[in-house]
């Protein structure tokens, strides 16, 4: 076959080249930031920039200096594009730039797919399992609350379940709110971070009945999570996971706040619990340590806080040498976007472990955000829709105007600002 004339090459370019940037700041149920990317041909991609409490000065970020920088550029150009964006801007990391760059890359990896009539997983070297084993959410006030949502998720199919309950004593905790409502609808008439209490003596005394009762009750086949949500010390941690040794759970997730990796090191020569940390890691450089030194057996990045598809991807092959499996972040101040982009993620790698779920979208997010994605048997399956399989309804988002909102803090008992 011959190749390609260069008149043709040129037009596929023009067709592909870059035109508009769009930065929509919506919040169907919570805030989301969506990048909508065209090309001249009419052809388009969208990404997620959401960070929960932050929304506004990464809009900003995108719109003011991102969004001129793209203008002109080919859009297949993915790889020359993220390099420009981190190497480029000389500031590398952090959590605003990050997030503005996994955007754009979701939007040209979405518009790839769309021009090769492919979806995403194929383009990455196709599918390595059939779905995406994932785990859900159960949380209760007492634990007989959480082992009951426990057992409800157990008989929808689901295998993997993250176990959350109220500590004895303290007015709320993480996971579990006092009145019931999320901490986005508590804000509504006061719009500031929520506050709860902590006490690592209470917590440290109560959690191992959960999972003695947990094991009692459902046996050994379904895996178990906790987080613990960095509220403790090394060597408290360490002592946690001793604790929980006997009731085999599949994780325990940021036990400890890590930007000192080296934190890693003393649990692990502590406990055989297997270890979970990486919801707020933004690059590879944020875990390179605890990953070679295989102080955690699970990463929890999320695409849009980590570059995108192509940032993950790197985290999730270094990963990889190391044993170390991914886990990604799966909140839901995480676009439908997001969640697409993972579980096309997810479907392809072949170190991939388990994604967190609490459910794609809402009645109201589902409004502006529809996806090709399903969950069956405790499994997201990904439709063969060219692209990420995601589409942005822009006039309903316009119906749906930002909201300022928090992440809430934590105190200890005497007032002591502590990790939420």
């Amino acid at each position: 076959m011959p190749a390609p004339s260069r008149s043709k090459i040129l037009t596929q370019e023009k067709s592909t080249t870059i035109t508009d940037v769009r930065v929509i700041v919506s919040s169907p149920g919570r805030n989301f930031v969506t990048v909508k990317i065209v090309t001249e041909s009419g052809i388009y991609g969208v990404g997620d920039a959401t960070v929960n409490g932050r929304e506004m000065a990464v809009a900003t970020y995108l719109k003011e200096h991102v969004a001129p920088c793209l203008i002109g550029r080919n859009a297949h150009q993915i790889e020359d594009i993220w390099q420009y964006l981190y190497k480029g801007v000389y500031w590398r990391k952090g959590p605003i730039n990050m997030a503005c760059i996994a955007a754009v890359d979701m939007a040209l990896w979405d518009i790839k797919g769309k021009v090769a009539g492919l979806p995403v997983y194929e383009l990455l070297g196709g599918k390595s399992r059939r779905g995406v084993t994932v785990y859900a959410h159960a949380t209760g006030d007492t634990v007989s609350d959480t082992l009951d949502r426990a057992g409800a998720l157990i008989d929808q199919g689901f295998k993997a379940i993250r176990l959350q309950t109220s500590v004895p004593g303290l007015e709320g905790s993480y996971g579990v709110l006092g009145d019931k409502k999320d901490y986005f609808e508590q804000q509504s008439s006061r719009p500031l971070p929520p506050e709860q209490p902590w006490s690592t003596r209470k917590y440290m005394n109560s959690i191992e009945d959960l999972f003695r009762e947990a094991r009692a009750r459902f046996g050994d086949d379904i895996a178990f999570t906790h987080d613990v949500h960095s509220r403790l010390t090394p060597i408290e941690a360490a002592r946690l996971g001793k604790i929980l040794e006997p009731y085999d759970l599949l994780f325990l997730e940021d036990a400890v706040a890590a930007e000192n990796q080296d934190s890693y090191r003393i649990i692990r020569e502590h406990t055989t619990t297997p270890l979970a940390i990486g919801e707020i890691y933004n690059t590879i450089w944020d875990c390179k340590e605890m990953i070679q030194n295989q102080w955690i057996d699970y990463i929890r990045t999320a695409a849009t806080h980590a570059g995108g598809i192509t940032g993950l991807r790197r985290i999730a092959e270094f990963a990889a040498l190391f044993h170390v499996r991914i886990a990604p972040h799966g909140a839901p101040d995480l676009s439908p976007i997001c969640h697409a982009a993972q579980a096309h993620l997810d479907l392809w790698a072949p170190n991939f472990g388990v994604q967190e779920y609490v459910g794609f979208g809402t009645e109201i997010s589902n409004q502006v955000f529809s996806y090709d994605l399903s969950i069956q048997d405790g499994m997201i399956f990904v439709g063969d829709t060219p692209g990420l399989g995601v589409d942005f309804n822009e006039e309903a988002a316009a119906d749906h105007p930002y909201k300022r909102s928090y992440l809430p803090v934590s105190r200890l008992e005497d007032g002591t600002l502590w990790s939420w």
